[in-house]
Order: structure tokens, then sequence, then C-alpha cells
């Protein structure tokens, strides 16, 4: 069954902001979809409507028990000048495995795609041109009764935000410098550091606040309980080159299971790189830069794409990685997967849907 949408165009549109000072989720488009979840209804109402402040009360449950969730995707216009997003139905897919973590009504996958499509496709004038942007989509689903016992909510609001966006850093051709966090803990085994729920993001704020003021772009998450094993970087998974082998932390309920993530191991494997997926701790990090094989570190992630690693600081110093520039499996992913995200490669995955 398609999902009935109806449309109400703004009386006035925006002036769309210069390409070279996007920035990152400054600047929002004309409109957004929004949809309602009721106990007798479902899911209903949907609609494509101007962009203006959510109508909330006071007591909605979102601002009292957090039950807000969130996903990140891309729509990218290609060199041949036609939109498309990648990998739309794995973004669609992992918002529900979220929704059903936080107790949340799931939404037919089948109309999380057409809310996303129809959005972008009244919106495409936003799709920017310039090399390097894209239009961010932030489909969010919080809970709106107003309610002040703790219980899962009854009543939902999901809604679709579209946001053209430059580089998520602010330098563009430095790799970042991280800060390896010893005491801050973001996530824990039980909890929500497998879903995007906002609380997540809530808790690595002040971490994160301490390593700029170090003068470090993000920080290196350890476990929670023995402060040991790497888990990922900033809002990114992490992968480690040491000697010819690419490492990456196994999937477990402490972080996110990337899609960029999963399509770099898939263009590893491709390529018939040696990659594994196992614990890698901080002493192993740092034995293999003393012996001179931890030749790469780098991130992945919808906002970065690939986002390589220049410098690790600890507090008794900090270890420069390689020659502090971007490593050669690095380049090749970025090249490779902006290749076919702005279709000047071939997408042999299936990966790009187009919109136009």
């Amino acid at each position: 069954m398609t999902l009935d949408i109806a449309i109400r165009k703004a009386a006035t549109l925006k002036p769309k902001p210069a390409e070279d000072s996007l920035g990152f989720g400054r600047y929002f488009t004309d409109h957004v979809f929004v949809m309602d979840f009721a106990p007798d209804h479902g899911w209903h109402d949907a609609r494509i409507v101007p962009n203006e402040p959510l109508g909330l009360e006071p007591a909605a449950a979102v601002l009292h028990y957090a039950q807000a969730i969130f996903d990140g995707l891309k729509a990218f216009r290609g060199a041949d000048g036609r939109v498309r997003t990648f990998r739309l139905d794995d973004h669609c897919a992992r918002l529900n495995r979220s929704a059903k973590r936080l107790c949340m009504p799931p939404i037919d996958p089948g109309w999380l795609h057409e809310s996303i499509v129809e959005l972008i496709r009244v919106e495409q004038d936003w799709v920017p041109r310039g090399s390097g942007t894209a239009l961010y989509i932030r489909p969010t689903m919080i809970a709106s009764e107003a309610f002040l016992g703790v219980r899962p909510a009854d009543r939902y609001t999901y809604f679709v935000l579209l946001s053209p966006v430059g580089g998520y850093y602010s330098s563009k051709k430095d790799p970042v410098k991280i800060w390896v966090e010893m005491r801050h803990v973001r996530a824990a085994p039980g909890g929500l550091g497998g879903v995007k729920a906002a609380s997540n993001y809530a808790a690595s704020l002040p971490a994160a606040e301490e390593a700029k003021q170090r003068g470090f772009d993000q920080v290196l998450w350890l476990d929670a309980l023995e402060h040991r094993w790497i888990e990922e970087v900033g809002t990114m998974n992490l992968f480690v080159r040491i000697g010819d082998e690419v490492l990456t932390p196994p999937l477990d309920d402490t972080f996110l299971a990337g899609i960029t993530r999963d399509s770099v191991l898939r263009l590893l494997r491709d390529w018939g790189t040696k990659v594994t997926e196992r614990r890698v701790s901080i002493d192993e990090l740092r034995h293999a830069h003393a012996h001179g094989d931890l030749a790469e570190v780098f991130g992945t992630g919808t906002a970065a794409v690939i986002s390589p690693v220049g410098l690790l600081g600890f507090p008794d110093g900090a270890l420069t990685i390689g020659d502090g520039k971007a490593g050669p499996v690095a380049q090749r992913l970025s090249d490779a997967l902006t290749g076919i995200q702005y279709a000047r490669a071939e997408d042999r995955h299936g990966w790009m849907m187009p919109i136009t």
C-alpha cells in the first residue's frame, strides 16, 4: 500500500545559500515531511508542509524521557545532473531497529522510503551541485504524547528534515586530530550505543568539548568496562591499518552499525585487501606505532564519508599516524565511494537510487 501524502507548499521560498559556505547542518529547505501515530489510527496524516516549528506540549514525553531517534543519509547530484540517494533502504531499516530498541512504533519500510523520496522531489532544487556537497536527510521520530508517567508513549511524530551541506569538518584537506578518551563513557554494554538514539549524542558532548579545548577535532571512545578496547571515533566507525591488514572493531551493542562502514568492508573485500573485524586494544595501537607498523587510522560515516586521522592524543603525548596525511587505503576508499555517489564510477553494488 502506497502512502497518501498531502502537499501544502510554502507561500514564500527561502533564498538558497552559497554553496561554498554551506558547512554542515546550518541551512534547511523550505518543506518537511510529517506524519503522526496514535493507538487508534496507527501512522496517519502523512504530509509535506512548510518548514515551521513543531507544536509540542510542555509535557510531551520526548522532553522528559528522551524517546527520540533519528537517522542520517544523503542525496547527491551526480556528474550527469541526476539526483540519487545512497543506500536509502538500509537507512530506513536502521531507523526501524532504533525504534524497536526505544519501544517506539515501527513504520512500514515502504512508507519510510516514500516519505524521503517524495520530499526530495519537492525540494530537488536544494540539492547542491558543487564538489563535495550533498543534501543531508534527517528522518526523526519523537514521542509527542503529553504524559509524565514513565512508560512508552502512546503518540509519536515522525518528520524528515533536509539540509544542503558541504564538508563535515571545517578543514577538508587535513586529517583530523583525535583525543583518546580515557575517562568519559558514551555507551556501555546493554545500553543504547548500537542505535541512533538522541541521548547517545548528549552523552558524548562533555568529552567532545574537552577534546576541542585541547586542540583536537573529536574523541576516540574506548570500551566502558576496561577503557582498553577501541570502539568508535566521534560519531564515526573506526578502521586502522597495521602493516597490510585493515582492522575494525566487530559490531556489538555499544556502537552503531554504520552504513558507510559496511560499504567500506565490501569495497576492501572486492579489492582483495586483508580486512578483519576483531577487537583492537589501544595498547596494540601504541605497540604498532612504536614498531613502525601503524600505517593508517580513519573514520567512516555518512557525514564525513572517509575521515583520515593524522594524530592520536594521549595525556602523556601524541602519536602521529604515518606521515600525518591521508594514507593510500583511506584515499582510495574516499575516491571510490565519492565516485559512486556522484555517478563518476560504476555502482556495482546497486547502492544508488535515482530520484530525478
